[in-house]
C-alpha cells in the first residue's frame, strides 16, 4: 500500500532517547515541514497491511525548531506504542500533514501567569511551549511573564526533561520548575517535592501567589488527575475558561 500522500508524508527517525523501559523520546525530520503552535499535537502513523495505524501525540519541540519531538509511554496492550517502541534511528513512519489542536497558552485573557500542570508524558506540550518562550524571550519582551510548570510522576527517572526544565529556570527568572514524586519509598535519592500532583498543586498556587484573577492553568496528562485538579482550582477561586484541559485518553466506564 502506497502512502497516502495527500494526507500523510515520511519521516526519518534522527534521534531517541530512552529514559525508562516504558518511556522514550524521538525526533523525526519529515520531508516538508510541518506547521504547528506550541501546545499542539501531531498524529503519527506506521503501515499494519493495507491499513495506518495512527494516533494523536502532542509535539515537545518548538515550531521554531527544524525537527519534531515527540515523548512516549509504552502501552503493552495499546495499538500503536509497541510498534513505535520497535523503531530506531534510521527508521521511517507517518505523519500527518496538519497538526491540531487548542490547548495553546492563553495570548487573550491578559493574564500574565500560567501556571502549567502535567503527569509524565503530559509535560510535551509544555516543553514545546516553555522552548519557543525562551526562543522569544531573548528580546527581552517578557519582562510580565511568568510560566510554572508542575510535573509529577512516581519516580524521578520518569522525568524525562527535568534536567533541561531545570536549567531552564535557573537562566530565565520568569520560569519555575517543580518536579513532585508520589513513591517517594521507590526513589530513596529524591530530595525534591513529594506528594501526588493534587497534594501538592494548591500549596504552590498559594506560595507562589498564583492569583486566580491574573493566573491561566493548563492541565495535562491522567484524566483523573485533570478532573481532580480542576476541582481544587475552581475552589481555588479559579474560573472554568481559565483551565484549560488536555486529556490523553478517556476512561472506559463500567469496566468496559
Amino acid at each position: 500500500m502506497a502512502v497516502p500522500a495527500e494526507k500523510h508524508q515520511q519521516a526519518k527517525i534522527t534521534e531517541r532517547k530512552d529514559y525508562a523501559r516504558d518511556l522514550w523520546s524521538i525526533r523525526i525530520l519529515p520531508g516538508e515541514r510541518l506547521a504547528f503552535k506550541p501546545g499542539q499535537y501531531a498524529t503519527l502513523g506506521v503501515l499494519e497491511g493495507e491499513q495506518v495505524v495512527e494516533r494523536a501525540y502532542s509535539i515537545c519541540s518548538s515550531p521554531l525548531e527544524d525537527e519534531i519531538e515527540f515523548f512516549f509511554e509504552l502501552v503493552p496492550q495499546g495499538e500503536l506504542t509497541p510498534r513505535l517502541y520497535q523503531l530506531q534511528v534510521g527508521d521511517t513512519l507517518m505523519i500527518r500533514r496538519q497538526a491540531k489542536g487548542l490547548f495553546l497558552l492563553d495570548g487573550k485573557s491578559g493574564h500574565t501567569q500560567h501556571f502549567l500542570v502535567s503527569t509524565v508524558t503530559g509535560v510535551a506540550p509544555f516543553v514545546s511551549m516553555v522552548r519557543t518562550l525562551v526562543r522569544e524571550s531573548r528580546n527581552g519582551h517578557f519582562s510580565n511573564l511568568r510560566v510554572v510548570v508542575l510535573q509529577a510522576a512516581s519516580r524521578s527517572w520518569e522525568f524525562a526533561y527535568r534536567e533541561e526544565l531545570e536549567a531552564l529556570s535557573r537562566q530565565h527568572p520568569w520560569l519555575t520548575y517543580i518536579p513532585t514524586v508520589s513513591r517517594p519509598w521507590e526513589d530513596v535519592g529524591w530530595k525534591g517535592e513529594v506528594g501526588r500532583i493534587e497534594d501538592v498543586l494548591r500549596k504552590y498556587v498559594d506560595t507562589l501567589g498564583l492569583d486566580p484573577a491574573n493566573t491561566t492553568a493548563y492541565l495535562c496528562g491522567h484524566p483523573q488527575m485533570i478532573e481532580n485538579s480542576k476541582g481544587i482550582l475552581q475552589r481555588r477561586g479559579f474560573a472554568k475558561e481559565f483551565i484549560r484541559e488536555e486529556v490523553y485518553w478517556v476512561p472506559k466506564k463500567d469496566g468496559k
